[in-house]
């Protein structure tokens, strides 16, 4: 990077106690506090984003298993970026450089233009804006289809949430989800069944205690705006936060973070999907984008 710093330009915005700091690397969330308190588990100007955080996942969050897929009669092979596992991640943007086209002390826009590679031969115009507003942390992506043919695409983001505690074990969390996905040992979905009755359920705030968390939940409770919400809050410290997404992203992916030990069960990754894991061999969720085309999602976070 030109400043040498390894996600590249630093984007700092504020208003009133609220601080982040956006990178040109990914277009990602590097930091967001509160009165000088961690919102999200970030990480530091002088490291790369490591366990995803705050990374922007498009043209599709989560898992493609075995990085094929078929579309329009053709057979699509990405590049395995999970190797271990067989499977491409989290999309195509997370490591490249996006540019500034708008700024204010309280707001950043960036955009990238997707070109046509091997695997994703299609072409998007992407933006994403990060605005600090009255009610917290808002952010919203768009992708618009600027090929001649359809595409498809799904998006997310991968913030960790924190309430500074040591260990998410003891804090109680709401979640909106009312079936859950469970996967097999690559993170490929195997089926989905409701969440009443099992650990999973969080659907009325409980402590997350020994519940290890790598699924994706759908069919969310909204409130009257349309939006679906998580709720954090540490009983011993007082401090509480609400993560809200809405109505174009149907899919919530809940992670704590277990097997990194650069997270270690310390923060709780809450990543708004637009679509399943899979999505681009299941279907489930997927949206495919006419030429000309733009979808546009937008997520929060109220401390």
């Amino acid at each position: 990077m030109r400043n040498g710093l390894p996600s590249g330009e630093q984007l700092e915005i504020a208003a009133g106690a609220q601080r982040a700091v956006v990178v040109e690397v990914g277009a990602g969330l590097r930091s967001y506090t509160v009165g000088g308190r961690d919102v999200v588990d970030g990480y530091g100007a002088d490291e790369m984003a490591s366990a995803g955080r705050g990374q922007v996942l498009i043209p599709w969050p989560n898992r493609i298993g075995d990085g094929t897929y078929e579309f329009g009669g053709t057979s699509h092979h990405l590049p395995l970026s999970e190797p271990e596992a067989r499977n491409a991640i989290h999309g195509l943007v997370r490591w490249v450089s996006w540019s500034v086209v708008e700024r204010d002390g309280d707001r950043v826009v960036l955009e990238h233009t997707l070109h046509p590679q091997p695997g994703y031969p299609f072409s998007l115009a992407l933006t994403i804006e990060y605005a600090l507003t009255d009610e917290g942390l808002r952010v919203t992506s768009s992708a618009t289809n600027v090929g001649d043919r359809p595409c498809p695409y799904g998006s997310g983001q991968h913030p960790y949430v924190t309430l500074g505690a040591e260990s998410v074990d003891t804090l109680e969390l709401r979640a909106p989800g009312q079936t859950v996905l469970h996967v097999d040992d690559r993170g490929l979905p195997t089926g989905a069944v409701p969440v009443e009755g099992t650990e999973f359920d969080f659907r009325e705030p409980k402590a997350i205690g020994e519940t290890k968390l790598d699924n994706a939940f759908t069919d969310l409770e909204r409130g009257d705006d349309g939006r679906a919400r998580v709720e954090l809050r540490d009983p011993d410290g007082g401090s509480a936060l609400t993560f809200w997404q809405d109505e174009s992203y149907g899919y919530l992916q809940l992670f704590t973070g277990d097997p990194l030990p650069s997270v270690g069960r310390r923060s709780l990754a809450v990543e708004p999907m637009t679509c399943a894991p899979n999505a681009f061999r299941s279907g489930e969720g997927l949206l495919v984008l006419e030429p000309g085309a733009t979808a546009t999602a937008s997520w929060g976070i109220q401390a």
